[in-house]
């Protein structure tokens, strides 16, 4: 057991934990974060994925306390004042999802990919989507809606 302490969506969590929890248990089981998907356990979906220091990462592959002082970003964390960010507001608008299982994972990597690309093309958005599977929509709503947030951010 060791003692954690991460900054989880603007607010100082530390918790006691097994060296062996990952992240994403941190974040779902613990914190009760459940924004957080989780669809496989091998880092092949990336419903998973948060922002840890700024950059998508999928939170099944971390343990928890190698992060120990870092920012974490959930989906719950990306709203502000009660208002969607606008790649959650892209997806909603433009149906970017059905089931939306995956979508947390997508929608964290998408707003990533806009701070480094600010006007990604379509090629670009799904080479960098890549490690995000949906098994719903054909990704052409997913797309579709990151490039509306492209204009809005």
């Amino acid at each position: 057991m060791q003692k954690v302490s991460i900054e989880i969506n603007g607010k100082k969590v530390s918790r006691e934990i097994e060296d062996r929890t990952l992240l994403s248990t941190l974040l779902r089981d613990i914190l009760s974060l459940t924004g957080t998907h989780i669809g496989c356990d091998t880092s092949q979906c990336g419903a998973c994925v948060v922002h840890v220091d700024g950059k998508s990462v999928k939170s099944c592959t971390l343990f928890a306390a190698d992060i120990h002082g870092s920012k974490v970003t959930t989906i719950e964390g990306l709203a502000r004042n009660g208002k969607m960010h606008p790649m959650q507001e892209a997806f909603k608008k433009l149906h970017g999802l059905q089931c939306g299982f995956c979508t947390p994972g997508m929608v964290m990597s998408a707003v990533d990919l806009l701070k480094n690309k600010k006007n990604p093309s379509e090629q670009e958005i799904r080479d960098w989507l890549e490690g995000n599977i949906c098994r719903c929509t054909g990704y052409q709503n997913i797309v579709a809606a990151v490039k509306e947030a492209a204009s809005k951010m």
